[in-house]
């Protein structure tokens, strides 16, 4: 038997298969909804039990700490399959997922020595309490970084600030992006501390969903993925003790450096939703246009000269994706590094666009293939079209990608990931 997730993921092995089989679990479930979450807007919250009960919350998270243990190709096997049955839910559990690289990046720097002895016992234990959070306790996490503010020399600026007061931390600012707002437990929230106007400023704070100060910034009502609840947060003057806090100067920017690809490590699993959607779409598409015949011939409608030309192109197009997010795969999850973390960061620039775009072009031809009875919100093709042009758009457009590629390879400059405005 082949699980979903092997379409993507090739050469798994027992235990890849073992999770992969958990995953595979809980698809009919998840596909049942997903046309109500599409129509709603909200994101299907039976969906955190029926994740927990499969032990998924706990995918990445290592088995000291009550996890399944997986790695990154479980993850981006886990994201490719939900994805093909309802891409909003694949997307926020994505998220949720992305937490534990705040705990596993943290125990891997202090393993290379990256902090000192006075410094270490405090990482290790904000490390822990992430990983038992999402492994023994089942408990959905929510990561917060992204802001509206923008700057030309970093792709996420953070202006949220932490001011330290005593016992612990006020916390002030507004979040623009993050899935699960008012659905996760607890969020993680990412601020710059009072006093410091680069990266070594950064701090990572537990912040309770229900938290005094807490709100959300506004309901997410946009072009796809409408069940992430991608609102936001509005954080004023949110107390944070110091227990909950990881505000180690320097912490965020040494843990980052453990990471494999650009800045995590795991954020190919993201773009994994749009592929596993744009998979999706294609055999939905074929199995449709077999199933229909023409009335005059009674011939599969997939026969015709022109519904094969697009079905052609779908398979390229398809496959094309395939190829580059499993190489990417390939170049951050090898046991030997394939290449140096620059020349995989570069790869990753190019690498998210071109599966974007030739995961949206699938879904076009797909739309082109079903005429108007393909054009309803319940059918996968006219969803998946709205979604994969927000795979376009998610971290931002392919042409920037190529642009930052090029220059790194030209110019041998690398975008800074955050930039901090006071």
């Amino acid at each position: 038997m082949k699980y979903t997730g092997e379409h993507f993921v090739e050469g798994m092995n027992s235990e890849e298969r073992d999770r992969a089989s958990k995953v595979d679990s809980v698809l009919e479930t998840i596909k049942a909804a997903s046309a109500g979450v599409d129509q709603s807007g909200e994101f299907e919250v039976n969906h955190i039990k029926t994740l927990s009960d499969a032990g998924l919350l706990g995918l990445i998270i290592p088995k000291e700490y009550g996890g399944l243990g997986g790695g990154l190709r479980d993850l981006a096997a886990a994201t490719f399959a939900i994805g093909s049955v309802c891409p909003s839910t694949a997307l926020t559990y994505f998220f949720h997922c992305s937490s534990a690289s705040r705990g596993l990046l943290a125990l891997e720097a202090i393993e290379h020595g990256l902090f000192t002895d006075e410094e270490a016992p405090q990482v290790k234990a904000f490390a822990e309490k992430i990983l038992n959070t999402m492994g023994k306790d089942a408990k959905w996490l929510a990561n917060f970084a992204s802001e509206a503010v923008k700057s030309e020399k970093a792709a996420i600026t953070i202006s949220t600030k932490a001011t330290k007061v005593e016992g612990g931390y006020l916390i002030n600012g507004v979040k623009s992006f993050g899935c699960a707002t008012g659905v996760a437990d607890q969020y993680l929230v990412t601020a710059s501390l009072d006093g410091y106007e680069d990266a070594s400023g950064l701090a990572t704070f537990f912040v309770g969903r229900d938290a005094k100060g807490v709100s959300q910034r506004q309901k997410w009502d946009a072009l796809g993925m409408r069940g992430t609840a991608t609102h936001g947060l509005i954080l004023e003057d949110v107390f944070v003790s110091e227990e909950d806090a990881l505000a180690v100067p320097s912490a965020f920017v040494r843990c980052m450096q453990m990471s494999r690809g650009s800045f995590v490590g795991n954020q190919l699993a993201g773009i994994a939703v749009y592929l596993g959607q744009a998979w999706s779409i294609y055999n939905t598409t074929l199995d449709t246009l077999t199933k229909a015949k023409f009335g005059d011939s009674g011939k599969s409608i997939a026969s015709s000269p022109m519904h094969q030309q697009l079905i052609g192109e779908m398979m390229c197009d398809v496959e094309t994706a395939m190829l580059w997010l499993r190489r990417q795969l390939e170049l951050e999850s090898s046991e030997q590094e394939i290449l140096p973390k620059a020349e995989v960061v570069k790869r990753w620039r190019l690498c998210k666009g071109q599966v974007s775009e030739y995961g949206f072009k699938v879904a076009v031809n797909a739309l082109k293939c079903t005429g108007t009875s393909g054009t309803g919100f319940s059918n996968p093709s006219s969803r998946g079209l709205r979604d994969m042009a927000m795979a376009l758009v998610q971290a931002f457009p392919a042409e920037r990608g190529r642009l930052m590629a090029a220059q790194m390879e030209v110019e041998g400059a690398e975008q800074n990931q955050f930039g901090v405005k006071g």
